[in-house]
Order: structure tokens, then C-alpha cells, then sequence
């Protein structure tokens, strides 16, 4: 399966590292991500490396349209296309609305909606013309489902991944790349560390949060082969919560 080389942004921690591990055991290829060079980035590079996986390692800011196309595409031009890309890195800034500053709207749409835009622009043309099918996965959340208070602006950058990837799969669906999202709920992850559980758990069926490893086992079967008739989906891995 080395063949098939899967780009996962935001590589460093929490779900993109699980997602990033998930998939050197079942013996992809990976492009892995971040922002910038950082020890984090190092320790997952050096992992995959000591599980004998091919990987290389990509830096730029996905807010940054120009840097994503010109970086995206030298290591395309030089390696080929991505078989499977997963849209993985994202920001929050939460506020109630009264009180959000310009900036947290901004960076939080930039971040986390434009970067589809972004990074998916020129990955797409060279995946079509390869003509050997392929799969897109973009993270959204279960606040692009349901709503959350003090995240207008996450819920509206996640509700929107939700609505690029119904659209780009009508587009990419007879070319054999299925386009999914995957909408976590609370998982243990840096990101959710100032949630409290106290107010959140009771609200989940399942009574506790997610592991990254539970989300990384649902992208990992929305890559594999298994998952060819599966596109313009939504599944949440949130217990039960949405």
C-alpha cells in the first residue's frame, strides 16, 4: 500500500498525530504538517520514521493561500499526487458573540474554512488527472452540526466544511474521489483541555469524551478501499451527542 501516499495537516498532536499513526501501521506513505517547525512535528517524524514508513514533512501556514499553492505543489511536482488528503488542522476562539473581537472571527473562518480552499486548489487537478481515484477528508466538528455556545465562529467555519465537502463530492464523485467529513464530538485532545467535563459529560450518551485513536480509526476506514461507495457523508464520532 506504499504507494499511496496520504498528506495530513495539522500532523503534530492530538487527532492529526493519531490519524498520521493510524496510518503508518497500515503501511501508507505520509505527508505530515504544521504550521512550523516545531519538537512535536520532530518526535512524530522521528516515529514514523523508526516504524519504517516513508514520510516527509511539509511547513506552512494553510491561511496562507500563496504559501499553501507554491509549497503544495513543488512537493507534488517532485513526488506525485496525494491518494488521500485529510484536512486536519483547525483553531478555536471562543467568545460569546457580544464580546468576539474582529480578529477571532477572522482567524478562526481563515484557519479552519479557507484553508479547504486553500490547500485542496492544488491538490485536486493533479489527483484528477492521475485517474486512479482517491479520497479527501475533511475534520469538522459537532459544532458545525449542532451549534455550541460561545463558538459562532467555529461552528460557522465547521458548518461550512460541512457544505464545501457536499458540494466538492458532487464534483469529484465520478472521478472516483470520494470526499467525507468526520465531525468529532469532546475528544481528549490539547484543544479540549480547558472544557470542563463536569458541564459537558453529562450531555453525552456515552458518558465520557473520545480518544483521538477512536477518530483516527474512522478516517482511516473512509481511506481504505473498503469505503469506495461512501462520499458527501458526515459521520460523527461524538458518543452519541449530535
Amino acid at each position: 500500500m506504499s504507494e499511496r501516499n496520504i498528506f495530513v495537516t495539522g500532523s503534530s498532536r492530538g487527532i492529526g498525530k493519531a490519524v498520521a499513526m493510524r496510518l503508518a501501521e497500515q503501511g501508507y506513505g505520509l505527508v505530515i504538517h504544521g504550521r512550523t517547525q516545531s519538537d512535536n512535528l520532530n518526535e512524530v517524524e522521528a516515529q514514523l520514521k523508526s516504524m519504517g514508513v516513508a514520510v516527509r514533512v511539509l511547513h506552512f501556514d494553510i491561511s496562507d493561500r500563496q504559501r499553501c499553492s507554491e509549497i503544495i505543489t513543488q512537493d507534488i511536482e517532485q513526488h506525485g499526487c496525494y491518494y488521500g488528503t485529510v484536512l486536519n488542522a483547525g483553531l478555536t476562539r471562543d467568545s460569546a458573540f457580544p464580546f468576539m473581537q474582529d480578529h477571532e472571527w477572522d482567524d478562526v473562518l481563515s484557519v479552519n474554512l479557507d484553508s479547504f480552499y486553500n490547500v485542496l486548489k492544488p491538490i485536486i487537478e493533479p489527483l484528477i488527472l492521475a485517474r486512479k481515484g482517491g479520497r479527501i477528508i475533511a475534520m469538522s466538528s459537532v459544532a458545525g452540526i449542532m451549534g455550541n455556545r460561545g463558538q459562532v465562529n467555529y461552528s460557522a467555519s465547521k458548518a461550512g466544511i460541512i457544505g464545501a465537502v457536499k458540494a466538492l463530492g458532487f464534483e469529484l464523485a465520478k472521478r472516483r474521489i470520494t470526499v467525507n467529513c468526520v465531525a468529532p464530538g469532546l475528544i481528549e485532545t490539547d484543544m479540549s483541555e480547558e472544557v470542563t467535563d463536569e458541564h459537558i459529560i453529562p450531555l453525552i450518551p456515552m458518558r465520557r469524551a473520545g480518544k483521538t485513536e477512536e477518530v483516527a480509526a474512522v478516517v482511516s476506514f473512509l481511506l481504505s478501499d473498503d469505503a469506495a461507495y461512501i462520499t458527501r457523508q458526515v459521520i460523527s464520532v461524538d458518543g452519541g451527542l449530535s
